[in-house]
């Protein structure tokens, strides 16, 4: 299967390049392609300019300033996130990947004035991430990245593409050991992706 890995996170010997190595090796060890999109190696600008925005809706310019990464994208049979969860939220330069890949004709369609998704080549979708609070603080929060990868990403792929989502909660609290276990616990779920 084709992967499409997204690693948003700027320090190279931080806890979730830990993560991303273990999801880039273990995916390559179980025979699947892998497209390691890295965007802070990759400086990828996140924001969306004025012309851009002017341009969203037209589908024949809108992906031209971010025509490569729109390719993988649409070449990808699965897709995992690799992030820090920061401000209950992704990082910005994951965010603005979205806001800027993520167009209309790519992800979505527009029909009689409705989104209808378009990632139909999108048959696996996960997320590894890390939070610095427990996960009775990100329940209380509403927990916004899980909805934003579970609900609104996954309503843009494949109808019946399945998701997984794992999260290390207690990062501020975490010891060699629990954060060993959670890489141990990606590195399973992900040998049967």
């Amino acid at each position: 299967m084709r992967v499409l890995v997204l690693y948003a996170h700027p320090v190279p010997e931080s806890f979730g390049a830990a993560a991303h190595e273990t999801v880039v090796a273990t995916l390559r060890q179980a025979g699947h392609e892998v497209d390691d999109c890295d965007l802070y190696a990759e400086s990828f600008d996140p924001v969306l300019s004025r012309e851009e925005r002017r341009g969203y809706h037209d589908i024949a310019s809108n992906t031209l300033p971010v025509a490569g990464y729109v390719e993988r994208v649409r070449a990808a049979e699965a897709l995992v996130l690799c992030f820090p969860v920061w401000n209950f939220g992704y990082p910005a330069i994951l965010k603005g990947f979205l806001d800027r890949v993520f167009l209309p004709g790519v992800s979505f369609r527009m029909a009689d004035g409705k989104a209808q998704p378009a990632l139909h080549n999108i048959r696996r979708l996960a997320a590894v991430t890390s939070y610095g609070g427990s996960r009775w603080r990100a329940l209380l929060m509403g927990d916004p990245p899980r909805k934003a990868v579970c609900r609104a990403l996954r309503a843009v792929c494949h109808p019946l593409a399945r998701t997984t989502y794992l999260a290390h909660y207690d990062m501020n609290l975490s010891t060699p050991e629990s954060r060993d276990a959670f890489l141990q616990k990606v590195a399973a779920k992900l040998t049967v992706f």
